[in-house]
C-alpha cells in the first residue's frame, strides 16, 4: 500500500528513543523526511544517523526542551525555513512519574501539566499556520491506554493525557475544512525504557523482582506479551498518510486487547 508519504515533512517529538524514535523510523521508511527532537543532542545525532542509514531518508534533528514554548516555536520556524512546509506532527513526551495522590505536591502537578498537556498544545499551535496555509496536515498525538482505562498508579498520566484527547477531539472539528486531521494513538504495555522505569518503581514499592512484575503485567493482556514500538509506529504512519484522510477526532489503542470497553 502506497501511503503517499514521500517527501512529506514530519516533526516527531521526543524521538531520540522509544516510541518517538520508532515513529520517525517508520515515517522515513515510507519516504517522509523526519525532523526529530529531544533534549539530548548526542542521542539525537546518533538516532538521526541510524535512521538515515537504515532508510536513506534525510533526517534533521534539533535539541529542544518540550516544556519551553520559545524552543517549540523555534523548532517550527526552523522546519519551515528549511523545508518551506510542515506536513505531519507527532506529539509525544516522556510520561510523568508514577505514584498516588499523596505522592505529589503542586510542583509535580505543574511539571506534569507542562510536559504532558502543554507540550502538545504548543507543538500544535506552532505547526497549524503552515498546515493551514498548504491546506493539508496530519496531527497524531501519542497518549496512553490510560485515556481509555485509568491505571492505578499513574495518577498524573490519568489526569493530563485525557486532556490531550479532549484537545484533539475539539480541534479536529475546527480544522477539518483546512484539510487537517487530528487523531490520538493509545499504546498499552510496550517495550520501551519508560515501561522498564515504571516496572522498576513498582518492584521497589511492592518488594518484588522486576521480572516478577513484568510477568504479572503481561498476564493481564490477552496476547500475553508486550507490544513492540514498531507496532505502534505502523498505525502512526497510516494516520499520517493520504490514505487516512477521512479519519479524524479518533483515539485508537494499540494494546494487545488490554482495554475491554466497547468505546
Amino acid at each position: 500500500m502506497d501511503l503517499g508519504l514521500k517527501d512529506r515533512v514530519a516533526i516527531v517529538a521526543a524521538s531520540s528513543q522509544g516510541l518517538g524514535k520508532a515513529c520517525a523510523l517508520e515515517l522515513a521508511r515510507e519516504g517522509a523526511r523526519p525532523v526529530i527532537c529531544a533534549r539530548d543532542a548526542d542521542s539525537l545525532a546518533a538516532t538521526a544517523a541510524e535512521i538515515s542509514t537504515a532508510t536513506g531518508s534525510e533526517v534533521t534533528w534539533l535539541a529542544i526542551d518540550l516544556t519551553d514554548p520559545v524552543q517549540i516555536r523555534h523548532l517550527a520556524d526552523e522546519v519551515v525555513r528549511r523545508y518551506g512546509r510542515i506536513d505531519i506532527l507527532v506529539t509525544n513526551a516522556g510520561g510523568p512519574p508514577s505514584g498516588y495522590f499523596d505522592d505529589f505536591d503542586d510542583e509535580a502537578w505543574f511539571t506534569a501539566h507542562q510536559l504532558t498537556l502543554m507540550s502538545a498544545v504548543r507543538l500544535i499551535r506552532a505547526v497549524l499556520p503552515a498546515m493551514r496555509a498548504q491546506q493539508w496536515g496530519r496531527i497524531v498525538n501519542i497518549t496512553s491506554v490510560s485515556v481509555k482505562q485509568p491505571l492505578d498508579n499513574l495518577l498524573l498520566s490519568n489526569v493530563y493525557r485525557p486532556g490531550v484527547v479532549g484537545l484533539a477531539k475539539t480541534l479536529s472539528a475546527q480544522v477539518a475544512t483546512d484539510g487537517i486531521t487530528v487523531n490520538n494513538v493509545a499504546p498499552g504495555y510496550t517495550r520501551t525504557a519508560r515501561v522498564v522505569q515504571l516496572t522498576e518503581a513498582r518492584a521497589a514499592r511492592e518488594g518484588k523482582s522486576v521480572d516478577q512484575c513484568l510477568a504479572e503485567t503481561v498476564a493481564s493482556y490477552p496476547m500475553q506479551r508486550m507490544g513492540e514500538p514498531e507496532e505502534l509506529a505502523a498505525l502512526v504512519a497510516f494516520l499520517a498518510s493520504e490514505r487516512a484522510g477521512y479519519i479524524t477526532g479518533t483515539t485508537i489503542q494499540v494494546d494487545g486487547g488490554y482495554y475491554r470497553g466497547l468505546m
